[in-house]
């Protein structure tokens, strides 16, 4: 069955209602992620009722800092495709503006939780906190539970080899070249997905052709060139590939807008439009500015030769 998104709480079909739900911005949807929602499973089938993820968009944070950095691990339509992999029944997505920002933890549990959404239980982590100022706790959560008729299970934080699982540690982690750790932490590969969009062809016209795509609103991962997995998701080339992808400024041409060029190996063909999904397998090399282009282009084969032994050994 395809999942369902609610992005209003006052609307809401009667079938929808009775849930069980994980609660969290789920940012990256990692380990600590994933748990959180397993639990909201068993009690989903235990009771017989949806399994739900209830989050907001845009994400808090950006709400009340808009001009801060670019920090999401992804955006709302990644998000929802990897919920929907995990087999989540209901989105409740919600928009949060200001009127949803000022609800005091009471108000965001009456209005939303209870009588908006028609929630039976709800799964939080630990470290949760919600309303007006972030000023409700989970035991202010479990007292309006009781007092409103929901259930709620606090779920443990989760800890991997390199210590708690969080969306921040797996930002450090591709900050400084490891997708590798951060795949660790996330249960996948840290992806970078949307539409392929127009460039300069400049990698056509050297023999490797890109597929580009945008890096707005998304945490930026070391600057340099990477072994990647390529899911192309719709269009005649739907299918899985690999490929080797520059991630960064392109100093050679004096450009400074940062964005993802990828050259998928063995592929011909148009993808302008086309929705990608870009897997961050290893760190190559950093973006490096080459006297010349003969130069470049030695380079850039070497990558590829690297990026496909790497990639063979999956």
């Amino acid at each position: 069955m395809r999942m369902r998104v609610i992005r209003d709480y006052a609307f809401v079909e009667a079938a929808d209602k009775g849930a069980s739900v994980a609660i969290g911005n789920f940012d990256g949807v990692h380990l600590g992620h994933q748990s959180v929602i397993d639990i909201a499973r068993t009690e989903a089938d235990s009771r017989n009722v949806p399994l739900g993820v209830l989050t907001f968009e845009p994400h808090p944070r950006s709400h009340f800092a808009p001009d801060a950095p670019s920090f999401r691990l992804m955006g709302s339509e990644a998000r929802k495709t990897r919920l929907a992999k995990l087999g989540v029944d209901i989105l409740c997505e919600l928009n949060f503006n200001a009127n949803l920002s000022v609800l005091t933890p009471e108000a965001f549990a009456q209005k939303v939780i209870k009588d908006g959404l028609g929630l039976s239980h709800v799964v939080v982590g630990a470290d949760f906190c919600f309303g007006r100022g972030r000023a409700g706790s989970i035991e202010d959560l479990k007292s309006f539970g009781e007092k409103m008729g929901f259930d709620v299970t606090i779920a443990p934080l989760l800890a991997a080899g390199l210590g708690e699982v969080s969306s921040t540690s797996i930002r450090i982690a591709l900050s400084e070249g490891r997708p590798e750790d951060a795949a660790e932490q996330l249960g996948h590969w840290h992806r970078i997905e949307g539409p392929v969009v127009g460039g300069e062809q400049r990698g056509r016209e050297l023999g490797f052709p890109t597929a580009n795509m945008s890096m707005d609103g998304l945490h930026l991962p070391k600057i340099g060139v990477y072994a990647v997995l390529v899911d192309v998701q719709d269009g005649p080339y739907r299918g899985t590939y690999k490929g080797a992808a520059s991630l960064g400024v392109r100093p050679m041409f004096g450009e400074n807008t940062p964005n993802l060029e990828t050259f998928i190996f063995d592929f011909s063909g148009d993808l302008y439009g086309t929705h990608l999904s870009i897997a961050l397998v290893e760190f190559l090399r950093p973006e490096l500015k080459f006297d010349g282009l003969d130069p470049l282009i030695v380079q850039m084969a070497k990558d590829c030769d690297q990026a496909r032994e790497i990639l063979s050994k999956l």
